[in-house]
């Protein structure tokens, strides 16, 4: 559950992908796609609680927010 396409400025490589949250899955995809919006890439952060939300925030991070007894607001950070 929840779906943005990110637009921020912090991290340029993600700009235009767009990240699906799971509750089923308990994760977060960031999928690419191309002209006809086929997924080109396809990967999977491990969050391990239900996904309920994801969203950009202001300052060009990424936010989830957990669907669990005590959730939990997170801030998507890239390590690579």
């Amino acid at each position: 559950s929840g779906l943005t396409v990110y637009h921020g400025n912090k991290f340029p490589e993600w700009k235009g992908a767009i990240f699906g949250g799971g509750l089923v899955t308990k994760d977060v995809q960031r999928m690419t796609v191309d002209a006809d919006f086929d997924v080109t890439s396809q990967v999977r952060m491990r969050i391990g609680e239900r996904v309920r939300d994801v969203r950009e925030g202001p300052d060009g991070y990424l936010y989830v927010l957990t669907d669990e007894e005590n959730g939990r607001l997170l801030r998507i950070e890239n390590k690579q």
